[in-house]
């Protein structure tokens, strides 16, 4: 018996589950994760800030797992609630919410894409939106996925993938760059022109990875509501020529073909094309052919594989930035023998684990953001918003999306659409959430609020935005609205504002602050026209518009 439970402890500590793939302890990942990050602390002689009080960690969670506020009536039920497993109970609640999927996909939209894309109506992006969103719904493994989409089949209004080689139409080397720093997080640009002055990498390993892509065009399959249906298609003929260094140009120069090999790896082993075979020239409403062999498919195969030393490491850091501010490797896409881990032990961990999860992102998050690391407050002294060791939490600018839904939240819009019969308005808000402000118009002030290393500076366009923008047809006095209800209400003044507070800022107001709002607006008055100023004050202070 004794040595039947040896056995088995031994199994907990390394129990195979694929080739390749341990499950290291039945600890969870998230004491492994404060353990280390605690040692660093103490390395450094660091004091870490304290945990974040319910009501910045409610703010926080909803904000990184659904890209919204909660209700009031949310809001106040957690912060009511007594039990010592509220948190944990509220994570499992949001990440079964529907909400975690299409924020998820916004995300990666704007890691896929950017906000303002090459190539040919990719502005137009419902159909990979909505593939994406399916994805987090269902899901699905990451590697899965990634390698769905990397091989893109079908079409980019019905299946979505197509859509990500349409911004780089006709420019395998842009497409391989953008794949090598999403998916492996690697930086291969500096090797478009001569050979990497720091890394591992050649200008021959730059082309060799582009030559992957060299035989891809894109083709159209017609129209469906308005989008085209673009679809990837692939010759069986067709090499990357490579002419040597840029110093070395010379105009006129043809070059020498260069056959696809893995970075840092070997060179793809393709059979050789029939001497009689002709190329067919691929047109558009016609479902293109397969070609003999697909560079495109082995690529997405080998990037994805159980083999690949980069991809689970990328994925990992990735989501550690995403959701902790900063990457363990930063900045994420950077990831080279140059650039090294500021806890290294911890980010082999952390992609050794997700890998033997089956690449299982809704759990690895989980694990994340359970972490006493992840629920320190960010209050302090520190000036920098995303702490390199992690002794208080991170704070971010909302994203436009994020922004959208967080001032109809907290105006309570969705009350206001409620009390209008006019169907008009219901198609409209169906279509598009930002109603009634204008995606374009508030992606042009609000697109881009990050540079995504932490920089952050609002800018003049942003305040003229807030000051005189359509923000104000969301805090007007409509019924069913936040400032109506302020003007109608017969409770108590104070709890009209601890109400106010808790719709906007996710807490409670300090007395301080109800007795300031009392005198500037007229504690006498409701229907003062200075508490619809209150409103508009508090959605858009820099407590509402970033999240800490």
């Amino acid at each position: 018996m004794k040595t039947w439970k040896f056995i088995c402890s031994l199994w907990t500590v390394a129990l195979p589950l694929l080739p390749g793939t341990f499950l290291f302890s039945q600890e969870p990942l998230r004491n492994f994760i404060d353990a280390q990050i605690e040692s660093t602390w103490q390395r450094e002689k660091l004091t870490p800030a304290p945990p974040t009080t319910d009501a910045e960690f409610l703010r926080r969670i909803y904000l990184d797992l659904v890209g919204t506020i909660p209700t009031h009536e949310q809001a106040t039920k957690f912060l009511d609630d007594a039990s010592a497993d509220k948190r944990t109970r509220l994570i499992e609640e949001l990440l079964a919410d529907p909400r975690y999927a299409r924020h998820q996909a916004e995300v990666w939209d704007l890691v896929l894409f950017g906000r303002h894309p090459p190539g040919y109506e990719t502005d137009r992006r419902e159909g990979i939106v909505r593939w994406l969103e399916k994805q987090f719904s269902e899901n699905k493994p990451y590697d899965q996925w990634v390698r769905t989409l990397l091989k893109a089949e079908g079409n980019s209004v019905d299946d979505g993938p197509p859509m990500y080689f349409n911004q780089y139409r006709n420019q395998p080397e842009d497409a391989s760059e953008a794949i090598s720093q999403t998916f492996l997080g690697v930086q291969l640009q500096c090797a478009r022109c001569h050979d990497h002055p720091f890394e591992a990498w050649t200008q021959l390993d730059f082309y060799g990875m582009a030559a992957f892509l060299a035989r891809l065009q894109i083709v159209s399959a017609g129209k469906q509501d308005n989008l085209t249906k673009y679809m990837l298609a692939e010759k069986s003929t067709g090499d990357i020529l490579f002419t040597g260094p840029a110093k070395e140009q010379v105009a006129g120069k043809k070059g020498e073909p260069v056959k696809p090999k893995f970075l840092l790896g070997d060179p793809l082993s393709e059979p050789a094309v029939p001497a009689d075979f002709k190329e067919r020239k691929f047109e558009d409403n016609k479902v293109p052919e397969k070609p003999l062999f697909s560079r495109k498919d082995q690529l997405a195969d080998w990037i994805t594989g159980g083999d690949n030393r980069f991809f689970a490491r990328a994925i990992a850091n990735r989501l550690w930035a995403q959701y902790l501010g900063r990457g363990l490797v930063h900045p994420v896409d950077n990831m080279s023998e140059s650039n090294t881990p500021t806890h290294p032990e911890l980010l082999d961990r952390l992609a050794a684990e997700l890998k033997a999860h089956q690449f299982d992102l809704k759990w690895y998050v989980r694990e994340l953001v359970s972490s006493r690391t992840y629920q320190l407050s960010s209050r302090g002294t520190a000036d920098e918003p995303l702490p390199i060791w992690h002794e208080y939490g991170r704070f971010r600018p909302l994203s436009a999306e994020e922004l959208m839904d967080t001032w109809r939240t907290a105006a309570w819009y969705e009350a206001v659409e409620a009390e209008r019969k006019d169907k008009n308005s219901e198609k409209e808000r169906s279509k598009n959430r930002f109603h009634p402000i204008h995606k374009e118009y508030m992606m042009q002030f609000f697109g881009t609020p990050s540079s995504g290393t932490g920089d952050f500076q609002g800018g003049l366009h942003e305040h003229l935005f807030l000051n005189n923008g359509p923000l104000l047809q969301l805090v007007d006095r409509q019924k069913g609205g936040l400032a109506e209800w302020i003007g109608t209400s017969t409770e108590p003044v104070e709890k009209r504002i601890e109400r106010l507070y808790l719709s906007t800022l996710t807490r409670r107001p300090t007395a301080t602050e109800i007795e300031k709002i009392k005198v500037f607006a007229g504690e006498g008055d409701m229907k003062n026209a200075r508490w619809q100023d209150v409103v508009w004050a508090l959605v858009t202070c820099s407590e509402f518009r970033f999240n800490h």
